[in-house]
């Protein structure tokens, strides 16, 4: 049985076999019979690390310490609100924060806490406490944001929208064109439910490149 400890791009921690390609951390979620309670964070700092680090051995839930997460990819992890951790990943990290900079204008790179208090204020609402979310324009969302798409999690690629499950990346049936609609007599553009908060969003528009599954690449 697996454990419940797999993030969807919806924030949602399930219980599912697949890996994913990373790992991350948000404080000790568990209690002893290493099942989740009502919490789903400790700490502002959302991080996902590396799967494997110096060859050292990890307890996924030791008691009373920290609860490991998985993520299918990088996309997912911004997705769900998380950031490169600066140890383990400390180039992507660096490369994340110059990112940050650089879409705001900043002289500097900034803290980590500066970033987890901004990423917490767009990532939950904080009365029911659930995924915080924005409406965009496909036009308007950089390479490796995740919207929702058909009813489903999907990754925005190469002006594609590609449909994500814990199988992998595939092409939605129907194409990602931004084509126009009418909508009550007047002709916009259609937008979508963003799931990758505004931060993370500024982040991958100024070039920060994610970590993506071979099955995005392939599409």
């Amino acid at each position: 049985m697996p454990l419940q400890n797999r993030v969807l791009p919806t924030q949602e921690i399930v219980a599912e076999s697949g890996r994913g390609l990373l790992m991350g951390n948000r404080g000790t979620l568990h209690r002893p019979d290493r099942t989740l309670g009502a919490t789903r964070w400790r700490s502002k700092a959302w991080i996902c690390c590396v799967l494997e680090w110096k060859g050292v051995q990890r307890d996924p839930m030791p008691p009373s310490r920290w609860t490991a997460l998985f993520f299918f990819d990088e996309a997912v992890a911004l997705a769900a609100g998380h950031r490169p951790c600066a140890y383990c990943r400390r180039r992507d990290y660096l490369l994340y924060a110059g990112a940050w900079a650089a879409a705001r204008g900043l002289p500097e790179r900034p803290r980590a806490a500066a970033m987890d208090a901004q990423l917490h204020l767009e990532r939950v609402e904080p009365r029911s406490r659930q995924q915080r979310t924005t409406i965009a324009e496909l036009d308007e969302l950089p390479d490796g944001a995740m919207i929702r798409f058909d009813g489903r999690p999907a990754l925005v690629l190469g002006g594609k929208v590609l449909s994500w499950s814990w199988e992998g990346y595939d092409t939605p049936a129907r194409p990602a064109g931004l084509r126009d609609v009418a909508v009550t007599g007047v002709v916009g553009r259609e937008k979508y439910q963003v799931l990758t908060p505004p931060a993370n969003l500024l982040v991958l528009k100024a070039g920060f490149a994610p970590l993506l599954h071979p099955t995005a690449i392939g599409n």
